[in-house]
């Protein structure tokens, strides 16, 4: 593992187990990130970021879900290997993560103060006011005046809520924080607000990030590196502005298609036909070869291997082999 890379994921698979069938959630996902980064993780719903988010963090529910093969490299260490009782020391203090829905990320019969000086008295050995100190700070930090720090989740809305569950991700300083759609149950001031916030901290505080999400604005404004997932593996990585500039995948042309743009004549969007593959289920060749307006007889029965069509510019495409 490379000195400035803080996280690095190799070859990770993640299945689900039922009675009925194996979801195959994760298949095959290579991934770093650097020291300051901030990676998007980007795709429809299903594609499996939140799983992939899971498994770093180590709290995928085993059952159903099992880790086939893959690991996780954090400061020299693969974190997939390590026991509980050493993993909960990173959880919270080395990497942190925000929950998708601060509805529900919080106790609602704890006072939110008390619930961020709890995550700082786990990692740290601190007396009771030194954390709440620490939690006052954390709460000043993220635009919540301290005087609040007695009330209770319901007593704030939901731009303040989640304010209160990234004040609680950074309360110990994270090398690593994961955020899990971070804005999703925000309007859209209050999203443009909290993204602020994180740019902010980030610059203070020097944290690397994983920001997980399905809308193309969110990784354009946050992120400096986008890995484009479908059906459970990356399918196009870069950085954001070969993303944006110059998709290659069919997919991640589909998902800019589908956005409705200003500087455009046409009079329709053109949305990516047909439904995510089945992940019980994966076609032969590509996973996306059923919904591909290009899709060849190779792409049904090979699957295409990584190739860089640029420095540092990965696709996953048999259509752009042929041009690089």
């Amino acid at each position: 593992m490379s000195a400035e890379n803080i996280l690095e994921i190799r070859d990770l698979i993640v299945e689900y187990v039922t009675d009925e069938a194996v979801v195959h959630a994760v298949n095959g996902v290579n991934l770093r990130v650097k020291k300051g980064e901030t990676v998007g993780l980007v795709g429809e719903t299903g594609a499996g970021k939140t799983t992939i988010a899971r498994a770093v963090m180590r709290i995928l529910q085993e059952p159903p879900a099992r880790l086939r093969s893959g690991s996780v490299i954090c400061g020299g260490e693969d974190l997939l290997q390590l026991p509980e009782k050493e993993m909960r020391k990173i959880r919270g203090n080395k990497i942190a993560m925000i929950f998708q829905d601060p509805m529900t990320a919080l106790n609602p019969i704890d006072r939110v103060g008390t619930q961020i000086a709890e995550a700082v008295s786990l990692h740290n050995k601190v007396t009771k006011q030194q954390a709440k100190e620490r939690a006052c700070e954390m709460l000043e930090m993220v635009g919540i005046p301290k005087e609040r720090y007695d009330e209770y989740p319901n007593q704030f809305s939901g731009g303040m809520k989640q304010r209160v569950v990234i004040a609680m991700a950074l309360a110990c300083n994270p090398e690593l924080l994961i955020a899990d759609e971070p804005t999703t149950a925000l309007d859209v001031t209050v999203q443009a607000q909290v993204l602020e916030m994180m740019q902010d901290l980030k610059q203070r505080l020097g944290t690397s990030v994983i920001m997980i999400t399905h809308d193309l604005g969110i990784v354009a404004e946050a992120c400096d590196s986008v890995a484009v997932i479908y059906a459970g593996e990356i399918v196009e990585y870069g950085d954001a502005d070969s993303i944006f500039d110059d998709p290659k995948h069919p997919y991640t042309i589909g998902l800019f298609g589908s956005l409705p743009r200003l500087d455009s004549t046409e009079k329709r969007l053109r949305p990516i036909n047909g439904l995510m593959a089945d992940p019980t289920n994966l076609p032969q060749g590509c996973n996306f070869s059923d919904r591909c307006p290009h899709a060849t007889e190779k792409c049904r029965t090979v699957e295409p291997e990584d190739h860089e069509i640029r420095p540092g510019h990965k696709v996953k495409c048999h259509l752009t082999e042929v041009n690089s």
